[in-house]
């Protein structure tokens, strides 16, 4: 048991490498523009916020409140978007028998929650040495959230990449039913401060959970009426496990 988990470890190794010069070529700076390019996001929104006089919804930093809402949802969707073409991008290494399609994906959610990680340490550290920031005040509620996201990518990315697998018209459905997740996940406003009517719409969205969980994180006096943590991380254990069987179950099909 021991010598096939070694096994398994180099195998993902080995296709974390690979996706990492697919992903980001062999240069160094494929890989800087992919950590650049989220925090370049949350950089040019503040500063257009801000040339317009809008204050923060909560706390004293327009940075740090858009940054908590706008990272974690480029985080999840990047997971999802990027679980959701890995079937079909690895058909070829089916050709080693050592390589499952699973293995890329666990690849892949390694990679890119590597990548994130390092953005949210970036973009916040980056924050605190400008005064924008203080550091949080329950890290490990951030650490907490941000595995959260990670698992809820996972698991939506794994289902639609079985859904891709066998429909590929799904691929741009998904995408046009995802882009109002940017209005609906409380990236601009306090979602508690919400009519219930609206709130009780907007609890079903789990990215906005997730968000109100890294704010509980960061400030410390944010008390959320509406985070439910065992939401999100109720429908990520689901959709691993849905997915993960449905890959089981269709894999012949799409071989």
């Amino acid at each position: 048991m021991g010598k096939l988990l070694t096994l398994q470890a180099r195998v993902i190794g080995s296709l974390v490498l690979r996706e990492t010069r697919a992903s980001f070529g062999t240069s160094q700076f494929g890989y800087l523009w992919a950590i650049v390019t989220p925090a370049a996001s949350v950089a040019v929104l503040v500063t257009i916020f801000t040339l317009i006089g809008r204050q923060p919804p909560f706390g004293q930093s327009l940075a740090l409140f858009f940054a908590t809402g706008i990272l974690t949802l480029e985080f999840f969707n990047k997971l999802s978007n990027t679980l959701m073409a890995s079937f079909d991008a690895n058909k070829a290494l089916l050709t080693y028998p050592l390589i499952q399609e699973t293995d890329a994906i666990f690849a892949r959610v390694i990679l890119i929650s590597a990548t994130y990680l390092l953005v949210f340490v970036l973009f916040y550290g980056g924050l605190v040495l400008l005064g924008l920031s203080s550091m949080p005040t329950f890290p490990e509620v951030v650490i907490q959230a941000f595995a959260a996201t990670a698992l809820l990518g996972f698991g939506f990315g794994t289902v639609n990449a079985v859904i891709v697998s066998l429909w590929d018209s799904w691929l741009h459905i998904e995408r046009v039913l995802t882009r109002p997740l940017f209005f609906l996940s409380g990236i601009f406003y306090i979602p508690s401060n919400l009519p219930p009517e609206a709130i009780a719409i907007l609890e079903w969205n789990p990215v906005l959970h997730l968000v109100e969980w890294f704010r509980e994180g960061f400030y410390p006096n944010y008390e959320s009426t509406v985070l439910s943590k065992t939401y999100p991380l109720g429908l990520a254990v689901g959709l691993i496990l849905f997915g993960l069987a449905g890959e089981r179950l269709y894999r012949k099909k799409r071989v």
